[in-house]
């Protein structure tokens, strides 16, 4: 059985904030689909042929024909801020962890 301390844990791990009341909701959830797994690991399927696709896929292919599209200044026109004829987007990386 699964505990709100490990859930608490997982969510720290990815950065998620839980109150005690989403704790307490979500840790038998999370203890029901467990549960379900390992229900279906225990389903024997020797000789099962595993399944990827459930239709057959056939890729289509198009010719790669080059196509005039628009210069970088022109698409740089529609962007708040450049450097160097480049796009800047703020970091997304946490400055607090190395």
């Amino acid at each position: 059985m699964i505990t709100k301390e490990e859930i608490a844990h997982v969510a720290s791990l990815a950065k998620l904030k839980f109150n005690d009341e989403e704790l307490a909701k979500f840790t038998p959830q999370m203890d029901s689909i467990i549960e379900m797994a390992n229900e279906l690991g225990e389903v024997d399927t020797t000789g099962v042929k595993p399944t990827t696709q459930i239709i057959d896929v056939q890729n289509v292919y198009r010719e790669d024909v080059v196509v005039k599209s628009q210069t970088r200044e022109q698409l740089l026109k529609n962007v708040p801020e450049t450097k160097d004829g480049f796009i800047k987007v703020p970091s997304i990386l946490d400055k607090e962890e190395k």
